[in-house]
């Protein structure tokens, strides 16, 4: 292997293990999540209660306007989705773009507070599962 190739190898390995390093460094924190999740959601959602908004306990992997004994806008119940960190993560930050004609009249503009909850809602969900 030539000196210019072998610098261009470690050059890439670099800017990968910097990549990796960057992620792991803004992973999603579900501790700072779950207060997230308290302060911006609480009022409307709780993890095993349906109240304004429906229970949040098991979302992933859910298909959206599937609760029992909660009234979803028919927008939500024909839409197809089922939740996962991609679907939340539109939902959470426009969900009238995401799905017009549905209820829920409150946004997470902040990327990084988004993917705390989902994270959250994430681990929640898995808790759910066993």
């Amino acid at each position: 292997m030539s000196a210019d190739a072998a610098g261009a190898t470690m050059r890439r390995l670099v800017a990968i293990a910097c990549a990796a390093a960057a992620t792991a460094a803004h992973a999603a924190d579900a501790g700072r999540g779950a207060e997230l999740y308290a302060s911006r959601c609480g009022a409307c959602h709780s993890l095993d209660a349906n109240r304004v908004g429906p229970l949040h306990r098991g979302v992933f992997g859910r298909k959206a306007g599937s609760v029992p004994d909660y009234a979803y806008s028919p927008a939500l119940e024909r839409s197809g989705v089922t939740w996962n960190t991609a679907t939340l993560d539109r939902w959470l930050a426009d969900p009238e773009a995401f799905l017009p004609g549905q209820r829920m009249g409150y946004r997470l503009d902040d990327a990084g507070e988004r993917a705390e909850v989902i994270e959250y809602l994430r681990q929640a969900s898995a808790v759910a599962a066993r």
